[in-house]
C-alpha cells in the first residue's frame, strides 16, 4: 500500500537474502545449487565471526558481521544476540535498537519488544521509527487506543517549547502515523479531517493529499478519491509518480468496473 509513501510503516529488517541468479539452461537447479554454495559461505563467514567473538566478545566489526549474516539467513532469533550487544555498545545509534525490538516481536516476544522500543523513545520521543514500530506492536496485541495516545502525546509534546526533547520531534511525521493508524482502525472521519488540516497548513506537501485519497480509495469512495489522486500526483516528486499513478490506475479500473455493474 502507498502509505509507505507517507510516513513509515513498520521499519522492514535490515538485509535481504541474497537471490540465486536465472542465468543458466536449467534455472531451476543453477538457483539451488548457488543458494547452497551461498549458505555454505555465509556459515563460514558467521563461524569466523564467532571465533573472533569468543576472543573479543565486543568486537563492533564481527558483531556487525554476524548480525548481517543472520538477517541474510533469516534466523531472527540468531540475530538478537548480537543486537543486544550493538544497542548496548552504541546508545548513540537507535537504529540497532529498534531493530532488536523488532526481532523480539517477531519472534513473539512482545515484552521484550516493547522494552526495547522504550528505551528508544524515553531518550528519542521523536523516533518515528520506534513510534512507527511500538503502535504496530500494539496494533498487533489489539491495543490501538494506547497506539493513539501515545502518538497524540508526542504530538502535543512537540509544542512543548519548554522541553529539549521536543525539537527532534517531526510534528507531521508523527501526525501522518496518526492517520495511518486511524485508517487501519477504519475510523475514516477522523483520518481525512487529520488529513484535511496538515494538507491546509502545507499545500505543497503531497503527503496528506495522497493519503487521504487512499483511505476514500479503502472505504469503497472510488469517484471522490480519483481527483484527489490526480492533485496527488501533480504535486508529488518524480519518484514517486509511478506508484501515485498505478494507484490512479486502480481507482480508474474500480470506477469503470463500479459501472458497468450499474443496471442500465
Amino acid at each position: 500500500m502507498l502509505f509507505s509513501l507517507i510516513t513509515v510503516s513498520a521499519l522492514p529488517l535490515v538485509g535481504s537474502v541474497v537471490e540465486g541468479q536465472q542465468f543458466a539452461s536449467n534455472p531451476h537447479q543453477e538457483v539451488f545449487t548457488l543458494s547452497q554454495r551461498e549458505l555454505a559461505i555465509m556459515e563460514a563467514e558467521a563461524s569466523g565471526y564467532q571465533k573472533v567473538l569468543e576472543r573479543e566478545p565486543d568486537n563492533d566489526t564481527a558483531l556487525n558481521g554476524l548480525l548481517k549474516i543472520r538477517l541474510q539467513q533469516k534466523d531472527l532469533e540468531g540475530a538478537i544476540a548480537p543486537l543486544e550487544k550493538l544497542a548496548k555498545s552504541n546508545p548513540e545509534l537507535t537504529e540497532y535498537s529498534t531493530l532488536l525490538a523488532q526481532a523480539k516481536q517477531q519472534t513473539g516476544d512482545y515484552e521484550g519488544a516493547a522494552v526495547a522500543y522504550k528505551g528508544v523513545l524515553g531518550e528519542h520521543p521523536g523516533d518515528i521509527y520506534a513510534l512507527s514500530g511500538i503502535t504496530n506492536l500494539y496494533l498487533t496485541q489489539a491495543l490501538p487506543e494506547r497506539a493513539i495516545a501515545l502518538l497524540k502525546k508526542t504530538i502535543k509534546l512537540a509544542d512543548n517549547t519548554d522541553s529539549p526533547k521536543a525539537i527532534s520531534i517531526n510534528q507531521k511525521a508523527v501526525q501522518l502515523l496518526l492517520g495511518e493508524i486511524y485508517s487501519n482502525q477504519e475510523r475514516y472521519g477522523e483520518a481525512i479531517a487529520l488529513y484535511d488540516q496538515l494538507a491546509q497548513i502545507d499545500q505543497n506537501d503531497f503527503r496528506p493529499i495522497l493519503a487521504k485519497a487512499l483511505v476514500l480509495e479503502k472505504k469503497g469512495d472510488l469517484v471522490a478519491a480519483q481527483p484527489i489522486l490526480q492533485k496527488a500526483y501533480v504535486a508529488a516528486p518524480e519518484e514517486y509518480k509511478d506508484q501515485i499513478g498505478n494507484a490512479m490506475e486502480r481507482v480508474l479500473k474500480g470506477v469503470k468496473t463500479s459501472e458497468a455493474d450499474q443496471p442500465k
